[in-house]
């Protein structure tokens, strides 16, 4: 980056951790659907590569974490040894241009139905209670989604056990660290919100206990590869998958504080004007109290765009901003930001298409001569 980058905050050095960035935009995970039997494929080692820059970092797409976490088609995995030697050389690719590179541990949980599941078994959640079936994003199909088992009390081990394996061959792939998929609806938000969690064990009812899955989880992970590698991501506001909590301000600053006595690496939080995918609301709610209780990096996400980011980092909202769609579509989008360059639409289209290159590796870079 330039010198005169100094005068745009998003395009400010950053130490988080052992880590060193050189800009404070980073690669929020991008579901793309382009893993063929949940295996990562050769084209997304140019995808990544494209959307590296030295010293940024990318959070890779949500990734399945064992055979009972699939929700969705041709999502990539890391429980297998296929699996991870395919991460390699993506992992590779990425520290190639000097990029640290994040994997999403993952698990949908109840958002799945039973032709995704070993043995066409029930998807497993916190809860016995269904999903009423949604469109997918580009409007035309339909996702419907099985009735769940509700995971008896001495199978949460296991299911623990599995993030920890994750993270372990996240390390062996390359990875530089993971970040503990919490947000959005999926397994670990089911048992942490209060609209979905009904159990009546040690893991539902008071919020300590709904809180209790995912702080062993990170527990598990933290035990497994440090404290200094790990990252989670959260979404309390948010409503997506059905899963709202009657007090979201006080389940974010419950995992917060509980998060430090960890001391993991960051914690990737969703803004409330999220509340439902791709739209934004006018909210009175804000992650100020809870950045301000959390003592790690805090990244945001959520609808940024420039200005927005760069306030966020002037003001000490946040530390580092997590752009989804804009960076998929703007490859080159730490220059952008720099030069205030106009930037590429993305197609809703082919967000989700197995096509290994349009709306994937095709989106145009800006002329090296700007």
């Amino acid at each position: 980056m330039s010198n005169s980058a100094s005068t745009v905050p998003l395009l400010t050095p950053y130490r988080m951790g052992r880590f060193d960035l050189s800009h404070r935009v980073v690669l929020a995970p991008l579901t793309r659907a382009r893993s063929y039997g949940n295996v990562p494929q050769p084209h997304a080692i140019l995808y990544y590569q494209q959307r590296t820059t030295k010293g940024g970092l990318l959070i890779a797409e949500a990734t399945g974490i064992s055979d009972t976490s699939k929700g969705y088609t041709d999502t990539p995995g890391i429980w297998t040894k296929e699996q991870v030697e395919a991460w390699k050389p993506i992992v590779d690719g990425v520290h190639a241009k000097g990029g640290i590179f994040f994997c999403q541990l993952w698990h949908v949980g109840r958002v799945s139905n039973n032709t995704f599941q070993p043995n066409g078994q029930a998807p497993i959640s916190s809860t016995n209670k269904s999903l009423q079936p949604v469109e997918r994003a580009n409007g035309v199909d339909v996702a419907s989604f099985s009735t769940p088992r509700r995971l008896e009390t001495d199978e949460i081990p296991f299911v623990i056990n599995d993030f920890k394996v994750a993270a372990r061959n996240a390390i062996e792939a390359g990875f530089d660290g993971v970040e503990i998929h919490g947000a959005h609806g999926y397994l670990i938000d089911q048992f942490l919100k209060d609209q979905i969690n009904d159990r009546t064990d040690e893991y539902g009812g008071s919020l300590e206990n709904r809180c209790r899955f995912a702080l062993e989880v990170v527990q598990a992970v933290v035990d497994e590869i440090g404290a200094d590698k790990v990252g989670i991501r959260l979404s309390p506001f948010a409503n997506y998958m059905e899963s709202a909590d009657s007090n979201p301000e006080a389940l974010g600053l419950y995992m917060a504080n509980a998060l430090n006595k960890f001391g993991i690496l960051y914690c990737h939080m969703v803004e409330p004007r999220m509340v439902k995918l791709g739209e934004i609301f006018e909210t009175p709610y804000s992650l100020g109290a809870i950045r301000d209780a959390f003592r790690g990096t805090f990244i945001v996400a959520g609808g940024y765009d420039r200005e927005d980011g760069n306030n966020a980092v002037s003001t000490g909202y946040a530390d580092l901003v997590a752009y989804g769609r804009l960076f998929l579509s703007n490859p080159d989008l730490p220059r952008r930001f720099e030069i205030d360059a106009p930037l590429n639409k993305y197609n809703r289209e082919t967000l989700y298409i197995p096509d290994p290159v349009i709306g994937y590796t095709d989106y145009p870079f800006l002329p090296s001569d700007v």
